[in-house]
């Protein structure tokens, strides 16, 4: 693997686009710069942004992502079932004010 300092030089001269170096960015890009057939005057330029080697043994291994622990979902306790209850139980209160309210002020 070889890193190489390509900011200044992508803002000028790529003749592709940013696309294809920020997709390469941040892991081991030889097989995208030579599937793509680069010419022999792009590889003497690759070497004037060359900054170093990278012993392959330091980089760390791909993990692959283990999601956070969540409580299990309870649909009873959620505000929308609170919502559904009000909306039942309130207009049964109120009919059964409004039975009461006539049964009392009824005239005997």
């Amino acid at each position: 693997m070889m890193p190489q300092k390509v900011g200044q030089w992508a803002d000028i001269r790529h003749q592709r686009s940013d696309e294809v170096l920020l997709s390469a960015t941040g892991k081991d890009a030889t097989n995208d710069f030579e599937d793509v057939g680069h010419s022999d005057s792009a590889r003497e330029m690759m070497e004037k942004y060359y900054i170093g080697e990278i012993d392959s043994s330091t980089v760390p291994l791909k993990r692959t992502y283990v999601p956070p622990q969540q409580a299990p979902y309870n649909p009873d306790k959620t505000p929308e079932f609170v919502i559904k209850i009000l909306q039942f139980l309130v207009p049964l209160l109120i009919l059964g004010l409004a039975f009461a309210v006539r049964h009392y002020t009824k005239e005997k």
